[in-house]
């Protein structure tokens, strides 16, 4: 048994609809700008250039619905909703046609952005973490089995705050399918179970405030619901 100096924190876990069983969490990728609008809406070429990750720590997920506290350093906090894949069989250089065998579940998540941080980091070249990996950045809800998933290619995607949609596309505006970016990112590194990816957003993205109430999600996968409370 491996002695620790001190006790090492939880592993990090999602909900399982329909199950009290939970989803252990190793790693979240995030694909950047895989919708044609969302890149033209950043000031960004939206031809189909490789696709870029960046990620986040496991520990920044958590369970819908919540609340999250306004977060600190930034003035301007941003919602992308987004379709969440979960890997469920490891491998490498995983060929688009098998990569289906590979996911366990889908769900829906929103990527939380502190806009203002990460567009500091654009200007400088930095890396996007301040403004992307920052304490409960993702909110998802519970993962669905794959088995129980319609599709991963076409179903409609949208986000509302306070009741007012502010972002609705379908999968398939996807630049790149779920089959083909999860074959990339495997071209890596070696996807592990437990390793949940998230997909890019669709145009509409915007700020949110304290007392907000936003809602999502992906027709015949789930939906996802955040409240932002006031800054802690």
């Amino acid at each position: 048994m491996t002695a620790y100096a001190f006790p090492p924190p939880e592993r990090a876990s999602l909900a399982i609809k329909g199950s009290d069983a939970r989803f252990p969490l190793r790693r979240i990728f995030c694909v950047g700008r895989n919708y044609e609008a969302h890149a033209i809406e950043m000031g960004n070429d939206p031809s189909r250039e490789p696709p870029f990750f960046f990620t986040k720590p496991a520990d920044a997920a958590l369970d819908t619905p919540c609340t999250i506290p306004y977060p600190t350093l930034t003035e301007n906090l941003h919602y992308e909703i987004e379709l969440i894949i979960a890997i469920g069989k490891g491998g490498a250089n995983i060929a688009e046609a098998d990569v289906m065998e590979h996911v366990w579940g889908a769900s829906v998540g929103i990527d939380l952005t502190r806009r203002d941080l990460q567009n500091e980091a654009k200007k400088m070249g930095r890396p996007w973490d301040w403004g992307k990996a920052f304490d409960q950045s993702a909110p998802i809800a519970p993962i669905v089995p794959i088995a129980e998933v319609p599709s991963v290619e076409s179903a409609r995607i949208w986000l509302a705050v306070n009741g007012v949609t502010k972002q609705d596309a379908d999968l398939a505006d996807l630049i790149w399918s779920v089959r083909e970016h999860v074959s990339i990112l495997s071209q890596s590194m070696t996807l592990a179970p437990g390793d949940i990816i998230m997909t890019g957003t669709p145009a509409g993205v915007g700020a949110i405030v304290a007392g907000d109430v936003v809602t999502g999600g992906v027709d015949g996968i789930g939906t996802i619901e955040v409240t932002i409370g006031p800054r802690s």
